[in-house]
């Protein structure tokens, strides 16, 4: 089976320092510069003080979390993606409530649960661009 194309992120002005980052293998997210509060994705107002002008700017982090939840995806609806595949819903390390969900890779359903720790990695999906995924923390 051939698996067309995988569709690319097109960064606009808020989303562009997170993209950049992705694509050296680098995961960032928005810190507030009111209140340091992280946040994914930034929005116009910080979700944690209320700021109406928050000034986001990404910072890097581990990527090191625990997998909060998941869902097994059996039918695709954009191209590039052969199912079946797993989003995991990730807690990050650096901050509490602090989620961000994305594909697991190359591990079973049966080896997740609640609370098992996973490590970011990243999907080369074109030249220059890469989005962030998950690994199981004990696999390479």
């Amino acid at each position: 089976m051939t698996v067309a194309a995988r569709l690319t992120p097109i960064p606009d002005e808020r989303s562009a320092p997170y993209w950049n980052a992705a694509s050296q293998h680098i995961l960032t997210v928005a810190q507030c510069s009111v209140c340091s509060a992280l946040t994914h994705p930034p929005g116009t107002v910080c979700p944690h003080c209320g700021s109406t002008d928050p000034e986001f700017v990404f910072v890097p982090i581990s990527g090191r979390g625990v997998v909060k939840s998941w869902t097994v995806v059996r039918q695709s609806f954009l191209p590039g993606f052969e199912v079946p595949f797993m989003l995991v819903d990730v807690e990050i390390v650096e901050q509490t409530d602090l989620r961000l969900i994305g594909r697991l890779l190359d591990a079973p359903e049966e080896a997740l649960y609640i609370g098992r720790p996973v490590r970011v990695a990243f999907e080369d999906i074109a030249s220059g661009v890469a989005v962030p995924a998950f690994v199981l923390e004990d696999q390479s």
